[in-house]
C-alpha cells in the first residue's frame, strides 16, 4: 500500500514536524521554538506547547508552557506566532524542556491560562 511515511496535509501536521518549529512575534522577530506538545489523554487534543527561548546552543535557555490556543500558525513565516513582549515571556510560568512542570495540577493550569489570557481547554 505504499510508504508508511507521515506527511502533512493542508489541515493536519505530524507532531514531529511541529517540534522544532520557530515561534515568532507578529512582526517576525524570533522568540524561540516549540520543543514538545502536551496532549490531553482523554480527548486527544493538543493543549500546550512547551517553548524554548533565549540562550545560545542550549546554554541559558528558558522553557515555558503556553496554552496551544495562544499560538497561531503563520504559513508566510513558516512559524507559530504569539504576541508576547520579552517582559511577558520572562515573567511567564516556567517549565522544563521535558514538560515536567506542575501541569498535572489544576491550580497551576488555571494560573497559566490566566497569565496568557487563554480560555482553559477543559471549558471549551
Amino acid at each position: 500500500m505504499g510508504s508508511q511515511t507521515t506527511t502533512q496535509t493542508n489541515a493536519l501536521i505530524a507532531s514531529d514536524r511541529v517540534e522544532g518549529t520557530a515561534v515568532r512575534r507578529p512582526n517576525g522577530d524570533s522568540i524561540g521554538r516549540i520543543e514538545r506538545l502536551m496532549i490531553e489523554k482523554a480527548s486527544g487534543k493538543v493543549v500546550y506547547a512547551v517553548m524554548s527561548f533565549g540562550g545560545f546552543l542550549g546554554i541559558g535557555e528558558g522553557y515555558h508552557t503556553l496554552p496551544w490556543s495562544t499560538l497561531r500558525f503563520a504559513p508566510e513565516m513558516d512559524a507559530y506566532v504569539v504576541d508576547l513582549t520579552e517582559e511577558q515571556l520572562r515573567a511567564a510560568p516556567p517549565a522544563s524542556a521535558e514538560g515536567n512542570d506542575p501541569s498535572f495540577d489544576r491550580g497551576w493550569e488555571e494560573h497559566v491560562h490566566q497569565y496568557f489570557k487563554a480560555t482553559p481547554y477543559w471549558s471549551v
